[in-house]
């Protein structure tokens, strides 16, 4: 069952979802104390204007988070152009090519396309991208968000289009979001291990400025907590974000005096940086929970169990979102879908 849950549960952030006329020339002109001509003329180049007034204009535009509508002159009033601008945080992971794919399958069904962008966990190219994409008149922004920054997509929101988060949330803003059960399916797994026996379980995961990884590792001190057992600090890895850093980490930790007898890799890229360091230091068949499954999982030589959920499912959720605010469906409260995930042994 999927589970939806007030947006507060995970941000404390209380107010509803409102729309708001997005800042026009002329308002950033009042603000400059020049024409619209003046601010036209700046953010064509700035060609011919005394650079006091470029600076007024870049400080006023600044203010009011205005963004120019690189598609205005073909759109008419209340058109729109049946683009969802879907940002991801690393195009080289089949994990968010799977979700763009199921975002795909919702808006095409609608008669719509996506443009895509990659954000490789920068906010200045995520902001960037924001910027471009409502640039260029979106209906509606899927984001998977690269860390706790609110200002960009809090002024999306208030721009007026629709916003929908993936697999992660963002403190302090209010929007719709669709998440996995990341804190339980890391306590299931994590407790799974304990069961067998095993006290020294290493963690490898993503910093802990990811949302995912913050629940993940939650889960997986909350098992330890559970059963009495105290965590060896140097079992931690939450920093690694490819599987390059992954493969560094669990090395380290395959040369400690007392070596983990159990690893929770806590999520795909993590998982196959984990195998690699235990093939190159000898051990093929450790003892390996892996949070998102990933490609060939069934063909590895390691003792593998998987905390699983479709990706598409996650892209599917978010952009069924966007269109039900599109269509004026949905309620203007935030809303937040949690997708359970599944542990197989």
């Amino acid at each position: 069952m999927y589970r939806y849950h007030d947006a507060m549960t995970e941000t404390g952030a209380t107010p509803p979802l409102r729309p708001h006329s997005a800042p026009t020339v002329q308002d950033v002109a009042a603000a400059a104390g020049v024409s619209p001509m003046t601010v036209s003329r700046v953010l064509g180049g700035g060609v011919n204007v005394r650079p006091e007034k470029i600076a007024a204009v870049t400080a006023a535009v600044e203010k009011l988070g205005y963004r120019r509508n690189e598609n205005a002159r073909s759109i008419r009033p209340g058109q729109r152009t049946g683009l969802l601008g879907v940002i991801i945080t690393n195009v080289a992971n089949p994990y968010y090519a799977q979700l763009q794919l199921g975002a795909e399958e919702v808006v095409a069904s609608a008669g719509m396309r996506l443009l895509v962008g990659n954000s490789g966990e920068d906010v200045e190219r995520e902001r960037a991208l924001v910027d471009d994409f409502i640039g260029r008149h979106v209906d509606g922004l899927i984001v998977v968000p690269t860390g706790e920054h609110v200002a960009h997509l809090s002024s999306a929101v208030a721009a007026g289009v629709p916003l929908a988060l993936a697999s992660r949330q963002v403190s302090g803003l209010e929007a719709d979001a669709v998440i996995v059960d990341d804190h339980g399916g890391a306590l299931e797994a994590t407790q799974h291990l304990i069961d067998e026996g095993h006290t020294r379980i290493a963690y490898v995961g993503n910093t802990t400025s990811v949302f995912t990884s913050r629940r993940r590792l939650a889960g997986f001190r909350e098992a330890h907590a559970r059963a009495g057992l105290e965590i060896d600090a140097q079992l931690v890895r939450a920093a690694q974000n490819d599987s390059d850093a992954a493969r560094a980490a669990m090395s380290e930790l395959l040369r400690l005096d007392a070596p983990p007898t159990a690893i929770f890799a806590a999520n795909n890229r993590n998982t196959i940086g984990v195998m690699r360091a235990c093939i190159e230091a000898g051990a093929p068949t450790a003892r390996i929970v892996a949070f998102d499954d990933f490609e060939l999982s069934d063909m590895t030589p390691f003792d593998l169990s998987i905390v699983d959920h479709d990706p598409r499912d996650v892209g599917r959720e978010a952009a069924r979102m966007i269109l039900t605010r599109l269509r004026g469906e949905a309620e203007p409260a935030a809303r937040v879908l949690e997708l359970p995930a599944r542990f197989r042994a």
